[in-house]
């Protein structure tokens, strides 16, 4: 591929960006220059799609400057390297900024460098260019109803109103998908016109009506204006941004008067252009803001959505003074003015070189070697809090433990206080504790055995056996333990006498010397109650409770 042209052609451009009637900031960024221009829709919330759109641009601002050496692929390879080192920035930040989280950006750039056109994409957002009146879309959407077109599921009329028509499948940011763009390369001719929009123009705008303002209205500012609130009228609810940049061939490259314009900058990336200065060593602008429709009903509601404190007077000011632009020197003439040097450029570090100029270029091998510094510090801030977290993670565990450990000891050292009568091993036993257990653990052991044998006992005293008869003290239980070897005493005797008496009365019944008449006559003749034996009725034992102060069944 040539490296050089017959004809020298030069990029004169202009971008607007508006916020539109919905949106509470502007999440696009643009640039225009004389070699490159760019354009860049953010997304992921308020904070993050500004950020993410900013720092790509950042990130492509030093093409303008550096692709002086004619070298196509040169310029092509610069291209994709820095759309890499801004997909690395923005997934840098959002991993440190939680509340970044998700953030990323399309991008479309075109350079023109010795003739030829490189372009650069991903995402959504369209480039367009105007040759001969005809008009060429030259990037395919990276989005799912652009698969379902491909596909031919959907037609180009239905992706307008599909309900996924926002679904980006490749983009720049913290997201799992390929970051690479798409890099394309074509010669270039003279009064080439491109136009590169965010989805917020080309998503309500017909290719027709944008290639007719394309072709019809030369004035670069007017027709931006045009495109811009021509979307707005037609009711898009996105920021709207577009970047328009023409061919201009110059007959004589070595005359003094040839094209020159000041790089803009607009959307979201003009709230930082000194960064912007300092990256190209050269001034910048922020671009022309929007001038038609500012008093349409849309506008005025957009006011009150986005808490416009000052209402109608600043917008009756803006439209008597026309458009407001600011203009942002690079550090070295900002030093030398005497104004205090502002070289942060978010995530691209600026490096003072040894003879005096400072460079953001990520190509740049010093500002390589400061952006690994500043990772490799970050990397280590982040492995310091990794390890604090953890320690008190942990520490919270330990004290944790040691509450329920004490908790649980505390508890059975109250539990060994206390006394109970129960069975063990087939006697009635002392047992230290309580007659339950924790999680398997038992709370109480036997400290004495009597010579009380349980099988020997009535059932209502196992039954109150088996459930422990809880005392407050060891001497407690001892006093009951003898109670009840009394009782068994006195249970044994009357159970003893019981049954003598019913033996008695069976060897009378069976005497030989009782003839059977005399029986029957005895029998007729005596009373019922003293037929009836002479022996008491067996009664049913029971642990005498009532008796024991301070028993309690269990």
């Amino acid at each position: 591929m040539p490296n050089a042209a017959k004809q020298t052609l030069f990029l004169y451009s202009t971008t607007v960006s508006d916020v539109g009637t919905v949106r509470s900031n502007n999440q696009d960024s643009s640039f225009a220059g004389e070699r490159l221009i760019a354009m860049c829709d953010g997304m992921g919330g308020h904070a993050g799609g500004d950020t993410a759109s900013t720092i790509a641009i950042r990130s492509l601002a030093h093409i303008e400057q550096d692709d002086e050496q004619g070298s196509v692929e040169t310029v092509a390879k610069m291209m994709e390297t820095s759309v890499m080192a801004a997909h690395d920035a923005i997934v840098g930040k959002a991993k440190r900024e939680r509340k970044l989280a998700g953030m990323g950006t399309t991008v479309v750039a075109v350079a023109l460098v010795s003739g030829y056109w490189v372009l650069a994409h991903i995402g959504d957002s369209r480039a367009y260019l105007l040759r001969d009146g005809k008009l060429s879309r030259m990037t395919t959407d990276h989005s799912y109803v652009q698969h379902l077109i491909d596909t031919g599921r959907i037609t180009a009329a239905e992706a307008r109103n599909h309900p996924q028509r926002n679904v980006v499948m490749r983009v720049l940011g913290d997201f799992d998908i390929d970051p690479h763009p798409d890099i394309a390369i074509c010669r270039a001719h003279p009064a080439d016109r491109w136009l590169l929009c965010s989805d917020g123009l080309c998503g309500v705008l017909e290719d027709s009506t944008i290639e007719e303002m394309l072709g019809t209205v030369s004035d670069q500012e007017e027709c931006a204006q045009r495109l811009v609130s021509m979307a707005l009228k037609a009711g898009s609810t996105d920021n709207v941004t577009a970047v328009i940049g023409d061919a201009t061939l110059a007959l004589d490259a070595d005359a003094f008067d040839l094209p020159h314009q000041t790089p803009l900058v607009g959307g979201a990336a003009s709230a930082s252009l000194e960064a912007i200065a300092d990256i190209m060593h050269k001034p910048v602008a922020s671009a022309p803001v929007l001038r038609a429709g500012k008093n349409s009903p849309a506008q005025r509601a957009a006011a009150l959505i986005q808490g416009a404190g000052r209402g109608k007077r600043d917008d009756d000011a803006q439209q008597d003074q026309g458009p407001q632009s600011r203009v942002a020197q690079p550090s070295q003439v900002r030093e030398e003015n005497g104004e205090i040097p502002n070289t942060d450029t978010g995530e691209i570090p600026v490096v003072k070189k040894r003879d005096g100029r400072v460079s953001a270029d990520p190509n740049d091998p010093e500002v390589a070697k400061a952006i690994q510094r500043e990772q490799a510090q970050q990397n280590r801030v982040h492995r310091k809090r990794r390890h604090l977290s953890r320690l008190g993670i942990t520490a919270v565990v330990i004290l944790a433990l040691a509450a329920i450990v004490g908790c649980a000891f505390a508890g059975y050292r109250w539990s060994q206080t206390k006394y109970y009568i129960g069975e063990h091993d087939g006697v009635v036993s002392i047992y230290q504790g309580v007659p339950t257990n924790v999680f398997g653990v038992e709370l109480s052991h036997a400290v004495q055995d009597t010579d009380i044998k349980v099988s020997s006992l009535p059932q209502s005293w196992r039954d109150q056996l088996a459930q422990g008869i809880t005392v407050d003290s060891l001497d407690e239980a001892r006093s009951h333990v003898k109670l009840i070897e009394q009782e068994m005493k006195s249970f044994k005797e009357t159970e003893k006498a019981n049954n003598k008496g019913t033996d008695d009365a069976g060897d009378n019944k069976a005497s030989p010397s009782a003839s059977p008449s005399a029986s029957r006559s005895d029998s007729s003749s005596a009373s019922p109650s003293a037929a009836a034996p002479s022996v008491r009725a067996p009664v049913p034992f029971r642990l005498p409770v009532p008796a024991i102060t301070g028993v309690v069944i269990g």
